[in-house]
């Protein structure tokens, strides 16, 4: 026990769900328990009944996870993609417990809390890093916005009424132009996310590639395309016509001028995942879509 007071995990949680405030609840005083630290954002403390020993932190910084090993996120995939950031930032490992609906980020259900605490306890979970992209917005030669996403940047129309028109590029070579509602520009984990609704490819996420999918073109040649994770994918907005918008992982936006160009590429900084168990993605996908594969029968012996 002695070895784990020194020990320091934080604690992220969406305390809008009843449901998260009592899984704090129980995670809290499972790791007090065991010699555990436990640090929260303080405005969110004042929404969880919290013990005295818990450390509160007054600014969301990547400086208030120093000295952490883990960050436990408590929510579903808003909060989840939310943890993502203060992960990234501070290359604290996170451990997903999804309450939300399908939570592909999480590595944990609700009902999982007390194996969830153990695991942290005995140090048995083991920790996997994420591709990003980073983001970069020209305009005139100028670069007018940076940003960086787990999931997908992707550009969208800004209003319903119009198309927004756009030029594809791979590599510095142009690919084909179309009016459509966005461009989804994802990385593998992103491919269960917006790029799955647009009807792209799900990828496995140890294969390391970039997505860009279009969302409701008009052409006949608008189809995922699966590009090296090295590749430089880019999206032109065309001039003289309705600006679009930029949404990184659905929580950063920025306005897109006409005449905006869009550029993707592998991020420098990975996120980092805590695993707690070797269940292959494909089970995962099966479960998390409910998918259905009665009369399987499996290769032969």
């Amino acid at each position: 026990m002695t070895e784990n007071r020194a020990r320091t995990v934080f604690l992220l949680a969406h305390t809008g769900r009843p449901a998260a405030i009592r899984s704090a609840e129980l995670v809290v005083a499972g790791l007090l328990r065991s010699g555990i630290g436990v640090r929260v954002l303080e405005y969110e403390a004042r929404d969880l009944p919290l013990p005295p020993e818990v450390e509160l932190v007054k600014e969301a910084t990547p400086q208030c996870l120093d000295g952490c090993e883990l960050l436990i996120v408590l929510g579903g995939d808003g909060t989840l993609l939310r943890g993502a950031e203060f992960a990234r930032a501070s290359g604290v490992p996170m451990l997903g417990v999804n309450l939300g609906r399908v939570g592909f980020l999480a590595e944990a259900e609700r009902d999982d809390l007390d194996k969830v605490v153990d695991r942290v306890v005995s140090r048995a979970y083991e920790v996997e890093e994420r591709m990003t992209v980073d983001v970069v917005v020209h305009r005139n030669g100028d670069i007018v916005h940076t940003d960086w996403a787990l999931n997908e940047a992707a550009v969208q129309k800004a209003g319903a009424e119009k198309l927004l028109e756009v030029v594809l590029e791979i590599d510095g070579r142009p690919v084909t132009g179309f009016g459509c509602d966005g461009i989804v520009l994802s990385t593998p984990t992103g491919s269960t996310a917006y790029a799955f609704s647009a009807g792209g490819p799900v990828v496995w996420p140890e294969v390391e590639a970039l997505l860009m999918v279009p969302i409701s073109a008009h052409a006949l040649f608008a189809k995922p395309l699966v590009t090296s994770p090295d590749s430089v994918l880019a999206v032109e907005v065309l001039p003289h016509v309705p600006p679009g918008v930029l949404w990184c992982d659905g929580r950063r936006t920025v306005e897109l001028p006409p005449g905006a160009r869009v550029e993707v590429r592998r991020g420098a900084v990975p996120v980092r995942l805590a695993r707690l168990h070797h269940a292959s993605f494909t089970d995962r996908l099966v479960a998390k879509f409910a998918l259905p594969v009665s009369g399987w029968r499996g290769a032969p012996h």
